[in-house]
């Protein structure tokens, strides 16, 4: 019978106890909170993605980061499918 591999740890400064309460919590939230949880962590992600752009291009504008987070998240090509030709181009 084949053995189902270890599941790997998901945080280094955590105990495997802690890390076992966590995840049950998780399986046990409704779908509504995992949803929240999860729209809550692309929001920060894309705030995180956004300043890591403005320090990039200080310069740029509140469009232009928008739409360099836009080649960012969907690639070049599909943002300009999406969105159009980039002014820098």
């Amino acid at each position: 019978m084949a053995t189902i591999p270890a599941r790997p740890k998901l945080f280094d400064d955590t105990t495997p106890e802690a890390e076992a309460v966590l995840i049950s919590l998780l399986r046990a939230a409704p779908g509504w909170k995992k949803l929240q949880m999860m729209c809550q962590l692309n929001a920060s992600m894309k705030e995180i993605a956004q300043a890591g752009l403005r320090h990039r291009h200080p310069q740029a504008s509140d469009a232009e980061i928008r739409r360099h987070l836009a080649d960012l998240l969907l690639g070049k090509t599909m943002a300009e499918r999406v969105l159009g030709q980039s002014d820098e181009q």
